[in-house]
């Protein structure tokens, strides 16, 4: 699966959370650094976070205390957990994988593959 594929997003109410998840391949990516990414009508893509082949993870502080990226190898799986969900975090949400090197991070010059998105909508 060299190109990523999102699912997992969809409406809540403020408060609430989802639960994303990306079917993508790790071993496309220096390694193993993949992310999760969002843009909002309007507004420039932001990274939200990211996770290497050793499990560090970095994210926006935006999201810190309230989203969890994770990754499941076996199934070639990245997931990013929501909580506390907050109107500001609607936007479409996309997963990357492909990264070319350097520090793992939410960069997303550093990614070659893209995911079509998946939308999250959350209500005030």
């Amino acid at each position: 699966q060299v190109k990523p594929v999102e699912s997992g997003g969809g409406s809540v109410q403020a408060g609430g959370s989802l639960r994303l998840s990306c079917a993508a391949s790790r071993y496309t990516s220096v390694n193993g650094c993949m992310g999760w990414f969002r843009q909002a009508p309007g507004r420039e893509r932001e990274g939200v976070a990211s996770i290497d082949n050793d499990d560090n993870r970095t994210y926006a502080d935006s999201v810190k205390g309230r989203f969890t990226i994770s990754q499941d190898n076996a199934k070639n799986t990245l997931n990013l957990q929501m909580n506390s969900l907050k109107p500001d975090d609607t936007a479409m949400y996309y997963c990357a994988a492909g990264f070319l090197g350097g520090r793992c991070g939410v960069q997303s010059h550093a990614y070659r593959y893209w995911g079509q998105g998946t939308q999250v909508t959350v209500s005030s």
